[in-house]
């Protein structure tokens, strides 16, 4: 058991450096998105639906990606099909001249995420079973929001530099590569990650259980009021509150309380359930209020608290899918969560984005009462769960 624990936590380490370092190249771009379409003459409008139309074909292609990793069981070739097509999408924006191009090639990387996120988290779920679900995704997502907080960072110095967004995505060809080189090596290390799991599997009928319908409409509502980073980093280019080269580090900042949050409540999750859920979503859901402020003090607190929702989206989430659904079932579980959370991700970002061009107190309500809406079904679905510590 001692043995399989430490190859399980080698696995989801290696995997994590390969998120890290795709987080260093994907993050970046999405850190400069906004402004950079601000630059290429975009409106507020377009923003909002290019966030949305990204994270609405990243999450719903899932669906798609998930059943068909679960028939074919080549879960590491989805996987490394999805990183390819994610990750060297982002280079190619440093030839995008103006904004339909830019979005093309923004919509597309999100793509290349929906084709291998089911994948890879089915062979995490087989990892984390042995070190706690809460605390093994947590560890990835750390891992990954690491690369989330450095890339920008680097991003802010080329821009200090050069002065070019071209250049700045250009350079981030080079974490891509790396990111792709040490996927390669898990695979040849990990042929097998089902080996890894250490829990009795769930018993099916061939059907997702009904508790897992409820779980989606809760994260749906959170999903839904979740404004992205691109719509923050246009309200604050707009108005002129950071210079552009500032704009990346806040959102790195947000990526270090991120990883920090995903810890936490990871750990709680193992030990309380759906409560540290509940408890990150209220202590989280009034970013937009300060987000969208029109002072410096204010935005920052706003993307902080940004940040902590962020964590718990990214790391919880997942790991509770990963206790509710059958281990035969899991990718396709996975595929049609991801694909509702998407839909509801797109139609709050285009909403969003038109009530910013209407009304940002609008928007800010409209983005506190989903994510609040969410805290009474999560709290009751808890005893229905009945997920316990791990040990």
């Amino acid at each position: 058991m001692e043995n399989n624990r430490s190859r399980a936590v080698k696995f989801i380490v290696l995997l994590g450096l390969v998120s890290l370092f795709a987080d260093i190249t994907y993050e970046s771009a999405r850190s400069l998105a906004g402004p950079f379409l601000a630059v290429l003459g975009a409106t507020g409008a377009i923003v909002g639906f290019t966030a949305g139309a990204g994270e609405l074909l990243g999450y719903g292609l899932r669906f798609v990606s998930g059943l068909l990793s679960d028939k074919t069981r080549r879960y590491w070739a989805f996987t490394i099909t999805g990183y390819v097509i994610n990750l060297f999408a982002v280079p190619m924006l440093a030839l995008a001249n103006h904004w339909p191009l830019a979005i093309t090639l923004m919509i597309t990387e999100r793509i290349g995420k929906s084709i291998r996120t089911p994948a890879r988290d089915v062979m995490l779920s087989h990892a984390t079973s042995s070190v706690g679900r809460g605390w093994g995704f947590a560890l990835h997502e750390a891992m990954d929001q690491i690369g989330a907080m450095l890339g920008p960072v680097i991003v802010m110095f080329v821009l200090a530099m050069k002065g070019s967004y071209h250049y700045a995505y250009a350079v981030l060809a080079i974490p891509a590569i790396l990111a792709i080189i040490i996927l390669i090596i898990a695979r040849i290390e990990y042929p097998h990650p089902q080996k890894l799991e250490t829990e009795t599997p769930v018993q099916s009928d061939g059907k997702l259980p009904r508790v897992f319908w409820l779980y989606l409409a809760a994260v749906g509502l959170i999903a839904a009021g979740f404004a992205d980073y691109p719509l923050i980093a246009f309200h604050i280019k707009k108005n002129d509150i950071f210079a552009d080269k500032w704009i990346p580090l806040l959102y790195a900042g947000a990526m270090g309380i991120d990883a920090i949050a995903a810890l936490i409540f990871g750990k709680w999750y193992d030990k309380v359930g759906m409560l540290s859920l509940a408890g990150a979503v209220i202590l989280s859901a009034f970013f937009a209020a300060f987000a969208f402020a029109s002072g410096a003090v204010l935005i920052i607190i706003g993307v902080a608290l940004w940040g902590v929702g962020m964590g718990a989206q990214e790391s919880i989430i997942r790991a509770v899918v990963a206790d509710i659904v059958p281990t035969q079932k899991r990718g396709t579980g996975y595929g049609i969560f991801n694909a509702g959370f998407g839909v509801c991700w797109f139609s709050g970002s285009v909403l969003m984005g038109i009530l910013y061009d209407i009304s940002i107190p609008a928007l800010v309500g409209f983005s506190v009462l989903s994510q609040l809406a969410s805290v009474p079904l999560l709290i009751s679905l808890r005893k229905k769960l009945g997920i316990k510590s791990s040990g």
